[in-house]
């Protein structure tokens, strides 16, 4: 499992030029999966995100997390997370979960993350999506998790 997170002052996901999920201050989490997924990543992932200490508290240090912040976090699949470009000019997707399984972890992963209690939106999964944020800081991170527990 993989996730890119953004710390951002505003985000919206389009799909057809309807909003589907917006947030004001908070967390942009762009995620992909792979086949070897389990429920014991997802449940690492969703903690780890809402627990992270990226948000500064009243001397400027990341000292708080999104959800201490009155945050909230905006979930968009994006199985390009997995690309291999080393060899070629056009990257391999091997790695992603196929779509029937990314779908079921995705939807997983956001129900899990909806348990955290943090104000949540998505984008929708496998849609032609628009993602406009402000990133903040520039706060950005990647985050791995493997089947075998390794972060």
């Amino acid at each position: 499992m993989r996730v890119v997170l953004q710390r951002v002052r505003g985000a919206s996901v389009r799909v057809a030029d309807t909003v589907t999920g917006s947030i004001d201050h908070g967390l942009v989490v762009l995620v992909a999966f792979r086949a070897e997924d389990t429920e014991e990543e997802l449940r690492w992932m969703a903690r780890k995100i809402v627990d992270l200490r990226i948000f500064a508290d009243d001397e400027g240090k990341m000292n708080r997390s999104v959800v201490e912040a009155g945050g909230s976090v905006l979930v968009v699949s994006q199985f390009t997370l997995y690309g291999d470009a080393r060899k070629g000019r056009r990257p391999s997707f091997v790695d992603s979960a196929p779509g029937p399984v990314a779908e079921r972890l995705y939807d997983r992963f956001v129900a899990l993350m909806g348990e955290t209690g943090v104000r949540l939106a998505t984008g929708i999964f496998a849609a032609d999506m628009q993602v406009e944020l402000c990133n903040d800081g520039p706060v950005t991170l990647i985050l791995d998790r493997d089947s075998q527990g390794r972060a």
